[in-house]
């Protein structure tokens, strides 16, 4: 059951493939293809077509959002596959941010798959309520582990958060495309296969008498929590994988795999949190005038119920098999994508 999943994601990313196109299709070719699309009239009168979004196409989004949020497999790489291969990378203007610089559709398309992050994010505030009310207590001076939790979370959010802000005009113009992603899939796999092999050794050579407690996520120093904030800088770089990232370092840093999915899941919600709010607030008219609120809202559905079905499925995929199998994926992914867009 548990590989089910991994093959999953080849099989919802597969039928796609059929409909990729190199550019904006025109609406004879659209026609043909089935494709539903709009004439927007561009100020030198050339026609310019866009697709217009379906019900299906929010499904197909919020079901790869929510399956690759927190797996070590880079939603965000997935969604730009994915979008690529749905034909929602139109060039048309369809509004304005708050400071009046257009936006077009691809941006409309990229906001969107940020913003439904908000229904993966519920997932896991659902799933781990407890941790996040022993948080609330901490900060209310009845739960010191809370407290030490909230300090380690905050901690590991400031490398990524002031590199996202330092390069985030390059990240955008240089990094989001296919064959980077492919080459992102490429390098995140060969770190975990690393990890993973670290892990099974340093395991091995542990003194078998050894009775320590087992290191949590609370437990975590200072410098071993912005270590981990270090390494998550790596997953911007599309493809790369916060989750991933952030599980390696905890391996590096002594937490056992499913203690380090379980602090990768819970950075998730401050980091995603305010990615998706931003992008809202950036880009959230794009996004209604592109896919309408119906659209956004069975994204944002769709999302929140398969992160809950990834998230219980990576918990107990980790304690059997760990990271290599998600390596694996990742390689296979990214040679098909160098035959498929590449070469």
């Amino acid at each position: 059951m548990q590989r089910l999943l991994l093959i999953g994601l080849f099989l919802l990313l597969g039928p796609l493939a059929a409909r990729a196109t190199p550019g904006v299709a025109s609406p004879k070719q659209a026609a043909a293809n089935g494709t539903p699309v709009a004439v927007v009239a561009t100020p030198a009168t050339v026609a310019t077509t866009t697709p217009v979004p379906s019900a299906g196409d929010a499904v197909i989004l919020g079901l790869v959002e929510g399956i690759t949020e927190f797996l070590p497999v880079s939603s965000t790489g997935h969604l730009i596959i994915t979008s690529h291969l749905l034909g929602l990378d139109s060039s048309v203007i369809v509004a304005h941010d708050r400071k009046g610089r257009p936006l077009t559709f691809k941006d409309a398309a990229d906001t969107f798959t940020v913003v439904i992050q908000v229904g993966a994010i519920a997932a896991v505030a659902m799933l781990y309520w407890s941790h996040l009310s022993r948080i609330l207590a901490g900060l209310a001076g009845r739960d010191p582990t809370g407290l030490r939790l909230l300090r380690n979370l905050v901690l590991a959010c400031i490398p990524p958060v002031v590199t996202a802000l330092a390069f985030k005009g390059f990240i955008k113009t240089h990094l989001f495309s296919v064959p980077t992603v492919a080459a992102a899939l490429l390098a995140g796999s060969g770190l975990m296969l690393y990890a993973e092999w670290w892990r099974r050794r340093a395991a091995a050579n542990a003194p078998a008498t050894a009775s320590s407690p087992e290191l949590l996520p609370a437990d975590l120093s200072p410098v071993q929590a912005l270590v981990i904030g270090g390494v998550q800088c790596l997953a911007l770089w599309p493809g790369m994988s916060r989750s991933m990232t952030a599980m390696v370092a905890g391996y590096f840093v002594g937490l056992r795999p499913v203690r380090a999915a379980e602090f990768s899941f819970l950075l998730g919600l401050p980091l995603l949190g305010a990615a998706a709010a931003k992008d809202a607030l950036d880009g959230g008219g794009a996004v209604i005038a592109a896919f309408g609120w119906a659209n956004v809202f069975i994204g944002l559905v769709v999302a929140f119920v398969s992160a809950a079905l990834a998230v219980r499925f990576l918990v107990s995929f980790l304690t059997r098999y760990g990271l290599a199998p998600f390596a694996w994926y990742r390689i296979a992914l990214a040679v098909v994508l160098g035959f498929v867009f590449i070469f």
